[in-house]
């Protein structure tokens, strides 16, 4: 690889032989600028606010009407997906006692206990996916319904968000119960 290096010159031309240069450049800058009047940079009347609105007299807004109830195919929905995690967490329930034993009869890393207990760990995770999916579905619903509907919760998002809340409690317990063992299993 070859490497050019570049000089320049700079001959007598060093900081303080360029300090007396500068006084006269910042003087010679200053005389560009124009003389005469400038626009004051105060407030104008108009940009104060003076409270001089007055309410424009009128009907009374109208009531907001209210929102319809949740559809009965949301409800069929909301329904099945509840069914759905429940039916999980019974799933859950059933096998937990299993991997609690598997758990506490674990051996060192690696041996025969371990990995039934690791089996046993992994069966309870996938019982408890049937339930994180439909969490899901309902996060999916809910968000939907917040995003189309009006400013305030629809019963629609009502329904939705009490649904995903059991569910979510069941998810939520199904969580700390894999975490516990998984804490207690060796390795």
């Amino acid at each position: 690889m070859i490497r050019a290096k570049a000089r320049l010159p700079l001959g007598p031309l060093t900081f303080p032989a360029v300090l007396p240069l500068a006084l006269p450049l910042a003087m010679l800058a200053s005389a560009c600028s124009s003389p005469g009047s400038y626009p004051s940079l105060a407030l104008r009347d108009v940009e104060r606010a003076s409270g001089s609105a007055k309410p424009v007299s009128g009907e009374p807004a109208a009531p907001a009407a209210p929102l319809p109830p949740a559809s009965a195919d949301l409800t069929t929905r909301l329904d099945g997906l509840v069914a759905a995690a429940r039916e999980a967490n019974q799933q859950f329930q059933s096998n937990r006692p299993a991997a609690e034993r598997a758990v506490a009869a674990a051996g060192d890393t690696g041996s025969d206990s371990w990995s039934t207990a690791s089996v046993a760990l992994a069966r309870l995770e996938s019982s408890r996916s049937s339930a994180m999916v439909a969490l899901g579905d309902l996060d999916t619903l809910y968000v939907e319904a917040r995003t189309a509907g009006a400013l305030e919760e629809t019963p629609s998002a009502k329904a939705i968000a009490a649904a995903r809340d059991e569910v979510d409690g069941w998810v939520a317990a199904q969580n700390a119960i894999i975490a516990a063992l998984s804490a207690r299993l060796p390795g």
